[in-house]
């Protein structure tokens, strides 16, 4: 996700008040048999995570839990939260100025690293082949961890063929688990594509309701990269929260609107990562995988496209 953002939207507290269902008791079992990740020593785990396989053969959490403006002790607390409740992958940046606060969380949550799938992000100003090596080595120490498991060029600026060498580097040399972009278009990532040895397995960009993304869709689907989406909830932008469409269809399923959301882009195949400073919030966006929105619910959805971006500060 982009930095800086303050959403100018409106905070779904105020209309999950009577919509939202929250798991509280009860057993949840993933899709089809999927394998879940999670572990036995996190106790509050209520909602197992189905895994999606990436193109170089390791899984990763189809939902997880974003970072951006939640710094020092509140995002801390958010990302031990996070894990307490049963999220795994955990993404974060060095832009956004958290790398620390969810270093302090991950420790402070009991979880093995083994166990979770942590994110971080090249920002542009270290580009190049050397900047990128320092800076990697900088966001694991202030992660406090030996490894990541993806690290992803923010934006397409700069020297990313240089970027591009360095983190191929560091992924065989074992450091990164996975590499990956963000915020690339498709001819963007067909440059990319043109001189890379290792094809990236993520491209992280702004996808919801409001810009679906048709073409990128298509195109990662074809060039087997895994879509990501950096803003599920378009940061309550467009009034998402009070939206009567998506309330009508969470009517239906005894569900909220941010969970029509997130289950809109799990059965699409897209990653999401949410992001809430609330631990109920937490705990209901992974309750999701109870439900399946039916194929009418789904083309009512694809008609609220907008085909535009909802950051036009960040074009």
């Amino acid at each position: 996700m982009e930095t800086g953002n303050k959403s100018n939207g409106m905070k779904r507290r105020d209309f999950l008040r009577t919509g939202a269902v929250i798991a509280t008791s009860g057993m949840f079992v993933a899709l089809n048999g999927t394998r879940v990740s999670g572990s036995s020593s996190a106790k509050k785990v209520k909602n197992p995570v189905p895994e999606i396989k990436l193109h170089n053969g390791i899984k990763m959490p189809i939902l997880g839990f974003g970072t951006n403006t939640l710094t020092g002790d509140v995002g801390e607390r958010c990302v031990a939260d996070a894990i307490s409740v049963g999220y795994r992958l955990i993404d974060t940046a060095h832009i956004y100025g958290n790398e620390e606060a969810v270093g302090a969380g991950i420790k402070k949550s009991g979880v093995n690293q083994r166990e979770l799938f942590i994110t971080s992000k090249l920002w542009v100003d270290d580009s190049g082949y050397e900047g990128t090596k320092k800076a990697f080595q900088t966001t694991l120490n202030k992660l406090g961890l030996e490894y990541l498991d993806l690290y992803l060029i923010h934006r397409p600026r700069g020297d990313v063929k240089g970027s591009w060498k360095a983190m191929e580097e560091l992924y065989e040399a074992g450091k990164i688990r996975a590499i990956g972009v963000s915020n690339f278009e498709p001819d963007q990532m067909a440059e990319l594509l043109s001189y890379a040895k290792i094809k990236p397995v993520i491209n992280q960009i702004e996808t919801h309701v409001f810009f679906q993304e048709h073409i990128a869709y298509e195109y990662l689907k074809e060039t087997g990269v895994q879509m990501q989406a950096w803003s599920p909830f378009a940061a309550g932008r467009n009034g998402i929260f009070s939206n009567t469409v998506l309330a009508a269809i969470g009517k239906k399923y005894g569900k909220s609107i941010a969970q029509v959301c997130l289950r809109w882009h799990f059965q699409r195949g897209i990653v999401a990562i949410p992001r809430s400073s609330q631990k109920v919030h937490m705990a209901e966006n992974l309750d999701i995988f109870d439900f399946k929105l039916e194929k009418t619910d789904m083309q009512t959805i694809a008609k609220l496209d907008l085909n535009k971006t909802q950051f036009p500060e960040w074009g």
